[in-house]
């Protein structure tokens, strides 16, 4: 293996974000040519001798054991989802690929689709294991302004956050949901590193959005499954709304979203309007082009 493995590129990602004075060693005088932690810094937290650490970083080593990879995780203060990608990547390293996965699933059933609209007033909407958006309902669909004047397969919310014009506007804190949002994509590739979607999706942004190129080679990784969002929307204006992401059984990752406000809040007053000024169609779907 070369030293542009990914588990050395995670390695040397995660090991450059860790100050000496965040793990209780000194920082010292003048400028560090390094930055964040040296490899020999990171070995004596991990217990390992420098040597070892520079072949695994180095991709000559491929078998540490679990207790050496968990020792690792805690010198790094790697999140559990973090410390789970770090195993996955160890495994990949080991020549142990992951069973391939089964193509992209983009047809949202029946059922589904009739519970969006049941929904309402409430955004909801259904995307895919990349974050591909597959059907929504009325305020659902217009949550994300502008989204519409791209053709269906390029709705992709990842997609929207970093290259429409108008999702850097969309958000109150996008700095902060644009890392969240590379880093889930992150869990998304430790979970199917050979996801042919993820891939094509991954390589445009790198390409066309430097601030995504940036996130993505900080490897850090969050998977989502609920939260808060701030959103300034361009028609309803203000809306801080709580979510929840829900996996839908037997689909292949497709995930139902849903957002809420507490009645009698300006918040829910937004989102109420958000529906009100909903277009007259049906429930978007990319099995009806609607």
């Amino acid at each position: 293996m070369s030293e542009g493995t990914e588990l050395g590129r995670f390695l040397r990602a995660r090991r450059a974000q860790i100050r000496p004075q965040d793990v209780g060693l000194p920082a010292g005088t003048g400028s560090r040519r390094t930055p964040g932690l040296r490899r020999e810094e990171l070995a004596t937290l991990a217990g390992v001798s420098f040597d070892y650490y520079t072949r695994l970083e180095r991709g000559r080593e491929t078998r540490p054991s679990p207790a050496v990879v968990t020792a690792l995780g805690e010198a790094l203060h790697l999140s559990a989802e973090a410390l789970n990608r770090l195993h996955e990547l160890v495994a990949l390293a080991a020549g142990q690929t992951p069973a391939p996965a089964p193509g992209p699933a983009r047809t949202v059933r029946e059922p589904v689709r009739a519970l969006l609209e049941t929904l309402r007033p409430s955004p909801a909407y259904v995307v895919s294991r990349a974050n591909d958006l597959l059907a929504a309902n009325r305020p659902g669909l217009r949550l994300f302004p502008g989204i519409t004047e791209w053709p269906v397969e390029r709705r992709n919310l990842t997609r929207y956050m970093f290259l429409h014009p108008m999702g850097r506007k969309l958000y109150r804190d996008w700095e902060k949901m644009a890392a969240r949002s590379a880093a889930h994509l992150r869990a998304i590739a430790g979970a199917d590193p050979d996801m042919p979607e993820l891939a094509q999706l991954v390589g445009e942004l790198v390409v066309k959005s430097p601030e995504f190129a940036r996130l993505w080679e900080r490897y850090d990784v969050e998977a989502r499954g609920g939260g808060e969002k701030h959103f300034q929307h361009p028609e309803v204006g203000s809306m801080r709304l709580s979510f929840e992401v829900m996996a839908i059984f037997r689909t292949d990752g497709q995930r139902l979203v849903t957002y809420q406000a507490a009645p009698g809040t300006p918040d829910h007053d937004a989102m109420l309007l958000l529906d009100m000024a909903s277009p007259k169609e049906a429930v978007f779907s990319e099995g009806t082009g609607r």
